[in-house]
């Protein structure tokens, strides 16, 4: 018996759980990204569940907070993953963007080294959205089966 669930993170956000009884599994599907703290405690919540992450779709900025978080054996991606990065940046009150370099440090820190290492040959983190997919994705974390 199958059953499956929509987590939404934030309004634009979706998360797809599949649970079944032999294996249970997060599956991604399209994720903007958003704030951070609610993909903080959601990731924190799959690494301690145990459950195996499906990158299935776009996961865009907070979103590739999974690949700090969640052990990335229990990380494979499909033909539809896209992992999306830029630089940390907050939102003043007046809904101004500005950058936040300390955060942008330590978010490239936590990164896996090769994830790290690919970023890194691309400029760093910077206000442009750098895109990881197709071989070079797959040449990082292996395709779900």
């Amino acid at each position: 018996m199958q059953r499956a669930a929509f987590v939404t993170i934030t309004m634009l956000a979706a998360v797809l759980i599949a649970a079944t009884p032999a294996r249970a599994e997060i599956r991604i599907i399209q994720s903007p990204g958003g704030q951070v703290g609610p993909f903080l405690d959601l990731f924190e919540k799959v690494r301690e569940s145990g459950e195996r992450v499906v990158i299935d779709g776009p996961c865009l900025s907070a979103c590739t907070l999974v690949l700090s978080i969640v052990p990335g054996e229990r990380i494979c991606v499909t033909k539809r993953a896209v992992l999306g990065f830029h630089a940390a940046r907050s939102v003043d009150r007046r809904g101004h963007f500005y950058a936040e370099p300390e955060a942008s440090v330590a978010v490239l820190a936590a990164y896996p080294g090769p994830v790290r290492d690919w970023i890194s040959r691309r400029g760093g983190l910077t206000s442009r959205l750098l895109l990881l997919k197709g071989r070079d994705l797959a040449a990082i974390y292996p395709r779900c089966r």
